[in-house]
């Protein structure tokens, strides 16, 4: 059983900075790329932000929050991360952890098997 725990979410001023994390249960974490998506408030879907691969040799961004944030992973601690930086408050979402079965990035929503329960950021202006 695949378990994802997010944290890290709060409430920040428009130009601050947040670290969001991820921990995963299961010994085989750094086998799979992972990736974080975000659900804005009145919107049905989750948009892709951001994905690393499973060594963390590639990454991919969303063009709204490229130079912005930064995806890393840890696979000692089972761990990924999304340091987001310049927050804007159309960032306001509430902020999910996907793990993919397969080594390599994808931005697409159905590319990934599992998913956390999400972390609020809100953003105010």
């Amino acid at each position: 059983q695949v378990q994802l725990v997010e944290s890290g979410g709060g409430l920040v001023q428009a130009g601050g900075s947040l670290k969001l994390s991820c921990a995963a249960s299961g010994r085989t974490f750094g086998s799979y790329a992972m990736g974080w998506f975000r659900q804005a408030p009145g919107k049905e879907d989750r948009e892709f932000v951001a994905s690393i691969s499973w060594n963390g040799g590639s990454t991919t961004y969303a063009d709204s929050v490229k130079g912005r944030f930064t995806i890393s992973r840890d696979n000692a601690q089972n761990s990924v991360y999304l340091q987001m930086n310049s927050l804007k408050p159309e960032d306001t979402a509430v902020y999910y952890c996907g793990r993919r079965t397969a080594f390599a990035i994808a931005t697409a929503y159905g590319a990934y098997d599992y998913w956390g329960q999400g972390t609020q950021v809100t953003v105010s202006s």
